[in-house]
């Protein structure tokens, strides 16, 4: 086996679709589908199960899975190491991004990436913030935006860059679009608290605000009021949450940074949350223990001027 033919299985593993696979490593269908039975015949175990609908991996696959990934992570650190230049970045440039990050926070570091290195090859995965740190521990990204926790990543090196508070959005049109009393400047946890308990609620399935949220409940339980928030739906990303408030399902609970060039928010109402559920910290993150020391100070030192952080 060889290094096409692993980038080869991870693709499929991570779409579990043939046809998306064959697009993003630009092969046929069949190509991927004859070189996933050559790796089952050399490995003599079913990576995966298919018929005429699906594709799911075996537990044998998921083992071959992070086989595959710890291989091309290494051939990518040895490629790193022989460029050998504490002073440019060459290569692959992976970056891990949601779409609000990808013209928010993005592009002053993605123009100087382009016009000081052109020697790096850009490349940025969009995605749920939320996975932001697995697809840097993964390989998949050098960089990635995220949600930075109070006391940062226990593995991973963090570079903040930006804060944002969290706020809850209505439509203004809707059912939910004019509360007062969230609209009260003061916003009690009381007041709040009142204002929850007959709310539909919009919140991400996971990540910063989710936990925030959840740890607020718990308190409030703890003090013994008898809340259960009711959760009209969840999502995978701040944007998918507007698109639902904005449809005035009821309130989501997002950064206000999100609010920023969307093309929902003229159509929005914007409740402060106080200080109950805390500041939102965006920056980015990256494993060192993955880069050469040289690569990783030359992106250190490009975040820190980009972003005016010395």
């Amino acid at each position: 086996m060889d290094f096409s033919e692993l980038e080869t299985f991870i693709a499929l593993a991570e779409t579990q679709n043939f046809a998306k696979a064959a697009q993003q490593i630009h092969l046929s269908p069949s190509a991927v589908s004859r070189l996933i039975c050559r790796l089952e015949d050399e490995c003599e175990a079913r990576l995966f199960e298919r018929d005429t609908r699906q594709v799911r991996i075996t537990r044998q696959g998921e083992d071959f899975l992070r086989f595959a990934r710890d291989c091309i992570g290494k051939k990518k650190e040895l490629s790193l190491n022989f460029q050998g230049n504490a002073t440019r970045l060459r290569g692959p440039f992976a970056i891990y991004a949601s779409v609000t990050a990808c013209y928010s926070i993005l592009p002053p570091l993605a123009e100087a990436i382009t016009q000081e290195y052109p020697e790096a090859q850009l490349s940025v995965e969009t995605g749920d913030p939320a996975g932001a740190a697995q697809a840097v521990r993964e390989g998949r990204a050098e960089l990635a935006v995220t949600a930075i926790p109070v006391n940062g990543f226990p593995d991973l090196l963090s570079f903040s860059v930006r804060k944002s508070p969290l706020v809850f959005v209505s439509a203004k049109t809707g059912p939910f679009g004019n509360i007062k009393a969230l609209l009260d400047t003061r916003n009690t946890e009381s007041s709040l608290l009142k204002t929850l308990r007959t709310t539909p609620l919009l919140l991400p399935r996971a990540g910063l605000s989710r936990q925030r949220f959840n740890a607020w409940v718990h308190r409030i339980q703890q003090h013994g009021e008898p809340f259960s928030p009711g959760i009209a739906a969840e999502t995978g990303g701040n944007e998918a949450l507007l698109a639902l408030a904005r449809l005035g399902l009821g309130l989501a609970l997002i950064p206000h940074l999100v609010l920023d060039n969307s093309p929902f928010s003229e159509g929005l109402t914007i409740y402060q949350a106080g200080s109950h559920f805390g500041d939102y910290d965006i920056g980015f993150i990256q494993q060192p223990s993955k880069l050469p020391d040289s690569r990783k100070q030359a992106i250190a030192d490009l975040i820190t001027r980009v972003y005016n952080l010395a």
